[in-house]
């Protein structure tokens, strides 16, 4: 017998609700969408976790060496000509104006460029910026696991030595415990962090 014509529309609703709701938990404007553009949006991400890489000294970091800190998170690649280096300015910025409050806060700057961003290349990068900056990279799968963690998207664009990489720009808030506390936007003001961090060191 045919389907009766009210059941197919109420089935084809629930598919397009179930795909609705698999963007908003699982893609990162879905996640822009849910958790708001700021740190200390409400609900439960899925946004971090277990990684293991190098730092711009040579040595092996995971996530459980930095229990207890507060982390800015952000990924991105050192030949990026604008987005990143303007980001980690304004959390050096917000590094130096947060005072003694800063020994509690590590910023993180993980590449998603690991060809070209040896721990030597990430040494000098990092020099710009805060002292407490970490820059880590690692192989391209340790960087596809710790990319995976934080939802974040990668993409190589262009070919040859000067291609450059496309990929999420957000600023990921995570506390002592390492679990997600919110995230900032690129366009965030460095007055927006240590508001944020002084309300809750």
């Amino acid at each position: 017998m045919p389907q009766n014509p009210v059941v197919r529309l109420i089935a084809a609703a629930a598919v397009l609700l179930a795909v609705v709701a698999m963007l908003l938990l699982y893609t990162p404007l879905g996640h822009q969408l849910w958790h708001g553009e700021s740190a200390g949006g409400g609900g439960v991400a899925l946004v971090g976790g277990p990684f293991h890489l190098t730092d711009q000294n040579g040595q092996v970091r995971t996530d459980a060496d930095f229990r207890g800190q507060f982390l800015l998170v952000f990924f991105g690649y050192s030949h990026c000509p604008d987005t990143c280096p303007t980001t980690l300015q304004t959390i050096t910025t917000a590094m130096d104006n947060l005072g003694s409050n800063a020994a509690k806060v590590t910023p993180m700057f993980i590449t998603v460029d690991p060809d070209r961003d040896t721990p030597k290349v990430l040494k000098a990068y990092a020099s710009n910026f805060t002292s407490r900056l970490v820059a880590l990279t690692g192989s391209a799968e340790e960087i596809a696991a710790a990319a995976k963690e934080y939802r974040i998207y990668y993409k190589k664009v262009g070919d040859g030595a000067d291609y450059s990489m496309d990929h999420t720009a957000l600023v990921y808030l995570m506390g002592p415990d390492g679990g997600y506390l919110g995230h900032f936007s690129t366009e965030a003001k460095a007055d927006d962090i240590v508001k944020d961090q002084r309300q809750r060191i």
